[in-house]
């Protein structure tokens, strides 16, 4: 199977956005992919596999981030995430 490039937007609809506790889960899901994901905002673009990087994009609820996954789970990684942002990250007080 070829790989494959997926681009999708999301809109973070948790309370305080892309902190510390939704970069983690976000950069863990992501890294259970093969697939390459990029998260970008505002025209800066990271690494979606990577905690810091995503906090640097300084994403606050309502921030629309496109993220792009290429490789052969590309579709599963963008549903996998798109679902835990869909799930305000599963955070709690973030409801």
């Amino acid at each position: 199977m070829a790989d494959t490039k997926l681009t999708k937007e999301f809109t973070l609809l948790n309370k305080y956005g892309m902190h510390v506790r939704p970069a983690g889960l976000f950069s863990k899901l992501a890294s259970g992919f093969d697939s390459k994901i990029e998260v970008e905002k505002d025209g800066n673009i990271v690494s979606g596999k990577s905690i810091m990087a995503l906090m640097t994009l300084e994403a606050t609820c309502g921030s629309v981030l496109k993220v792009t996954a290429e490789g052969e789970d590309a579709e599963e990684a963008l549903q996998a995430l798109e679902d835990l942002v869909l799930r305000k990250f599963d955070i709690p007080d973030e409801q």
